[in-house]
């Protein structure tokens, strides 16, 4: 399988995280150029209203003998723009003196002040905030025969409290907008993880067993694409390896039986025409060990290949209350005790007839092999169940314990050959619980003989 290109995608990264922090610095820096505060330059629209307002005060004050006859007309009280806001007017010499001195200690009037020393030239007319209070000037007016400049102030709506605050304290800016970057970089986080994810679960579900193919892993980032085309071209070349492996072992199969139901047949011919003898009771005896062994080689060929089980959800007590009756009755037929426990109330998602198949192979392989005794235990989690088999026979070595789920493996004790067994019930045994994502293992019992220990998994309540 073709794995992602790792340096690819780590360089892609840290790309669009770098973009992303020289936006939030870039906002940082040039946003602070936008407040309103700062002098800058009269957005047309509102500086051809001025010269309109301008042109009117001239032609209102046309007849003025003295430039206090205008001041006193201009009351703001009756002079409104044209959203409704009062509007102020302020009449300065050339020098930058504000006429009208009864009005200075207004607020108005201070922060004219501050304006008219920073913004003198009436070529260039500038605008600038003060609290609520937009002033722009200046614009060159006649009044009374003389040269002024005029000054405007008018109520300002916009920006908001909380961004003039944000402009006056940088950290702040910085936070805010980190805040809200943070859902941006979290998103894109998942979008890069999502497609990771997908192959992580389809990893899991091949190792589950279920070979199947996801159309969803050739979506997402280029990388991951890849990946996961090769991986399903992977799971179908598994699927196609072990379709030949299942047809080969069925055609060994078929040509297994073919001759071996010939020698059965011959065996009987020669038994009706010669009689009984010792010679073909051996054969028959090894004709009859054959096919079950073919039979269980097939069984195990099923359980390794066939890996998409329909498994359902299974209370416990149908997996062992009928498994569990049959063997204490075969154990008493054999003049053996068996100690049963109480079927734990829980339920497990399974193939029923392979994992009751796999738990009957140990059992009975518990019987077949102990003396007096056989004792089944339950050791219950709430995410896992454990059975735990163990019989009074010979048992088997300790080097040899974690061997003996191989197909066709021998001890060398009592448990071999002599016993009639193929050696792969545990092996097949092995299999199933290995399909179900559980764990067999095999110990010392303290009966003296063989311990197995199986643990699966269970739903959750």
């Amino acid at each position: 399988m073709r794995l992602p290109n790792v340096t690819s995608l780590y360089g892609r990264i840290f790309a669009i995280f770098w973009f992303t922090m020289f936006l939030v610095i870039l906002a940082v820096l040039v946003l602070p150029h936008f407040d309103p505060r700062k002098t800058r330059d009269i957005d047309p629209p509102h500086y051809d209203r001025m010269v309109q307002i301008r042109d009117r005060v001239e032609l209102v004050f046309s007849a003025a003998a003295d430039i206090d006859s205008v001041l006193d007309g201009l009351d703001p009280r009756r002079r409104r723009d044209e959203e409704g806001n009062k509007l102020r007017l302020f009449i300065t010499d050339l020098n930058g003196n504000i006429l009208g001195n009864d009005r200075r200690q207004d607020m108005s009037y201070r922060s004219l002040r501050n304006f008219v020393t920073t913004t003198d030239n009436p070529d260039n007319p500038q605008q600038q905030l003060y609290g609520k209070t937009m002033i722009s000037g200046p614009l060159p007016i006649t009044l009374a025969g003389e040269s002024y400049f005029l000054y405007a102030g008018t109520r300002w709506n916009e920006p908001p409290n909380f961004l003039l605050q944000l402009f006056d304290h940088p950290i702040r800016l910085l936070l805010v907008v980190m805040l809200i970057s943070t859902p941006l970089l979290l998103w894109l986080a998942w979008a890069l993880s999502q497609p990771a994810r997908r192959l992580e679960k389809a990893a899991q579900r091949v190792s589950q067993g279920v070979f199947e193919t996801d159309p969803e892993l050739e979506k997402g980032m280029s990388e991951f694409r890849q990946a996961g085309a090769s991986f399903n071209q992977m799971v179908e070349a598994v699927n196609r390896m072990m379709s030949g492996q299942q047809r080969l072992l069925s055609d060994i199969s078929h040509e297994l039986r073919s001759p071996l139901t010939r020698l059965r047949m011959a065996q009987a011919l020669a038994w009706r025409k010669l009689g009984e003898s010792p010679d073909l009771i051996r054969i028959d005896t090894e004709a009859q060990r054959l096919e079950q062994m073919i039979a269980k080689l097939l069984a195990l060929s099923r359980v390794q290949v066939d890996s998409h089980l329909q498994r359902e959800a299974q209370p416990l007590c149908h997996l062992f209350d009928e498994l569990f009756a049959d063997s204490q009755f075969e154990a008493e037929q054999m003049g053996k005790s068996m100690l049963l426990p109480v079927v734990p109330d829980r339920t497990m998602m399974c193939d029923s007839p392979l994992i009751m198949s796999a738990l009957e192979n140990i059992i009975r392989n518990a019987i077949h092999y102990g003396k007096k005794t056989i004792h089944v235990s339950f050791d219950v989690t709430p995410t896992t169940f454990t059975v735990r088999v163990e019989d009074d026979g010979e048992g088997v070595p300790e080097d040899e314990l974690d061997s003996i789920f191989r197909p066709f493996y021998r001890v060398s004790t009592a448990r071999d050959r002599h016993s009639g067994g193929a050696g792969l019930g545990l092996a097949i045994a092995e299999s199933a619980i290995r399909q179900h994502q559980g764990v067999i293992l095999a110990k010392r019992s303290a009966l003296g003989g063989l311990l197995i220990e199986v643990t699966l998994p269970l739903l959750s309540r």
